[in-house]
């Protein structure tokens, strides 16, 4: 696994390419600690969004496990009045998860931008 600088980086190159950049984070998981965060927003807490979206993330794996649904999660999107959130799973341990200004972004640049450089997150 990179160091915490190195995951810094990537987040970094991620919000140079994807226009309205809020925040994003890469997180563990399982127990939703951040790995890495990169945030152009004061007040935009990544700790708790962190910790509250890998619950988000268990609980869609425990119906698809309910379900019986074959597949992994690849990524899970929240489309907000003012924001996009995506979810990216990364390995099966661990998460990216980024905000970006609705008006300012589009779902195809941010998943552009994320398919780009999340490989070297891993």
């Amino acid at each position: 696994m990179p160091s915490e600088q190195e995951l810094t980086e990537v987040l970094a190159r991620i919000e140079n390419d994807a226009s309205g950049f809020i925040a994003a984070s890469l997180v563990d998981l399982e127990s939703g600690m951040t790995l890495a965060v990169k945030t152009s927003k004061q007040g935009f807490d990544l700790t708790a969004a962190s910790a509250y979206n890998s619950e988000l993330v268990k609980q869609k794996l425990k119906i698809m496990r309910t379900l019986e649904l074959d597949g992994t999660i690849e990524d899970m999107l929240i489309t907000l009045t003012d924001q996009i959130h995506l979810i990216k799973l990364v390995n099966p341990g661990t998460f990216l998860y980024m905000a970006v200004d609705k008006a300012q972004s589009n779902l195809a640049i941010v998943r552009m931008a994320v398919a780009k450089h999340v490989k070297d997150l891993d």
